[in-house]
């Protein structure tokens, strides 16, 4: 139990000097969930490492139990064992509370597909206003009665099947690449294996690179006929040790802090080679005038030193995660930064466009906002009291203008624990700012 109750917000003080040093992010929540799923339609025994322990990964935890999958997690060690099922979801009814996450509730309603019984998911309000439907179209054109109970194609989603024929299913990619994702990875567990045919403008086309990777790694086998095709062989999963890296989005907070401060800061354990496009980010800082050094295996990592002092004209669409987190350091540029192409992150936790925009400018930035982005242009900045939306990614991002700017605080600032429980810890621990006050609420 916490000696003191979780602080209600969270005064970030400015650093002290350039920020150096290095940092091992923890794992990749991305990796995590999808391996959590394909280790559970798997025949045999899969033991898992380096997984992440934040919400999102027990929620899905909880999910694959709520359906009957033997999951043991030592959480401590970073370490889980799953006993899978081979492709047969054994209870034949659940409700799954998917709390905010994403990845939960669109990867297990696809589980659910393969299912023989009903099974209904549900989440936080913010939840019950996130798109699904798309997915559900996909599953009802593959003879599953898959159906939304609120309006506008949003959850709770209620799941009925009889198995899961497979055949040919056309999926949007404009809403979210999570989607696909999803029927992709249930897709070698059907009877006859799964075309996808790829609708629409698609996003974040890194995380449909990584669902393949993951699902290559326990045995499945994933055709690319073309840019907008996949065919998925019947083949199922097999039992496997599978080494989680770590957070590529975690990391781009601590490659800002170094942008934003001009020190210079090591990610340890990403590299080019890594499965998260995340890793672009450093790309986008480099652009901004950061020197950005990568190193080779087995040393792998890279490390980013200087000011982000130009700003950009950047298509995010591939590293939308880290939206907020290039807005806070083109506060600190000497010129406008327009971020383009990423209309689909006003259906995350919360507007990340619209209430990013919000955020910004009680800093003192001035913002044009578009549909599908937001341009900044650096002005004097002052103390704010910053909104979260409960939203991790709007606290993680928002504080590191702190690390410049006095009188930055942080309301709510447990939500970090979403993806990044030790947030604060490790942002105190790197930076020399005295956090101590945050306490984190139990897990």
């Amino acid at each position: 139990m916490n000696p003191h109750p979780p602080v209600a917000s969270l005064e970030i003080p400015c650093c002290p000097g350039p920020i150096t040093g290095s940092i091992r992010p923890p794992g990749s929540k991305s990796i995590t969930n999808r391996a959590l799923v394909c280790a559970a339609l798997a025949a045999g025994e899969s033991r898992l490492s380096g997984v992440l322990d934040s919400q999102d990964t027990r929620v899905m935890v909880a999910g694959l139990r709520a359906l009957g999958i033997d999951v043991e997690a030592d959480w401590q060690r970073g370490e889980i064992r799953v006993d899978g099922c081979d492709g047969t979801i054994p209870r034949r009814s659940a409700t799954i509370d998917c709390a905010a996450s994403g990845t939960t509730i669109r990867f297990l309603s696809a589980v659910c597909s393969l299912g023989h019984g009903v099974y209904r998911l549900d989440g936080t309000p913010r939840m019950r206003k996130r798109p699904i439907g798309d997915l559900l179209e996909s599953l009802q054109s593959l003879e599953v009665r898959a159906a939304a109970e609120t309006a506008g194609g949003c959850p709770p989603v209620v799941i009925e099947s009889s198995g899961l024929i497979g055949g040919v299913t056309r999926i949007a990619g404009s809403v979210s690449s999570q989607f696909a994702s999803g029927l992709a990875m249930v897709a070698p567990c059907s009877r006859e294996g799964i075309t996808l045919e790829f609708t629409g403008r698609l996003v974040s086309l890194p995380y449909l690179a990584m669902t393949r990777r993951v699902m290559e790694s326990f045995g499945a086998m994933c055709e690319m006929i073309d840019d907008r095709t996949w065919r998925i062989q019947p083949t199922g999963y097999r039992g496997s040790a599978y080494r989680i890296e770590p957070d590529a989005s975690a990391a781009s907070y601590f490659a800002a802090a170094a942008a934003i401060t001009g020190g210079r800061v090591r990610i340890e354990g990403l590299g080019r080679s890594s499965l998260q496009g995340d890793v672009g980010f450093c790309d986008a800082l480099a652009a901004m005038g950061c020197t950005v050094e990568w190193h080779d295996l087995p040393d792998e990592g890279v490390t980013v030193s200087g000011h982000a002092s130009a700003g950009i004209d950047i298509d995010m669409n591939a590293i939308s995660d880290t939206v907020p987190t290039l807005a806070v350091v083109a506060l600190f540029a000497s010129g406008p930064t327009k971020i383009r192409n990423v209309a689909h992150i006003r259906d995350k936790e919360t507007d990340r466009i619209g209430d990013l925009a919000v955020e910004l400018r009680k800093l003192g930035a001035m913002i044009e906002e578009w549909p599908d982005g937001l341009t900044i242009h650096p002005s004097p900045l002052h103390a704010a009291e910053i909104t979260t939306y409960d939203d991790h990614r709007m606290a993680m991002s928002l504080a590191l203008a702190g690390l410049r700017v006095p009188g930055v605080r942080i309301l709510d600032p447990a939500c970090v624990g979403k993806t990044f429980p030790t947030y604060w810890e490790r942002l105190s621990a790197i930076s020399g700012i005295d956090l101590s006050s945050y306490s984190p609420p139990s897990p």
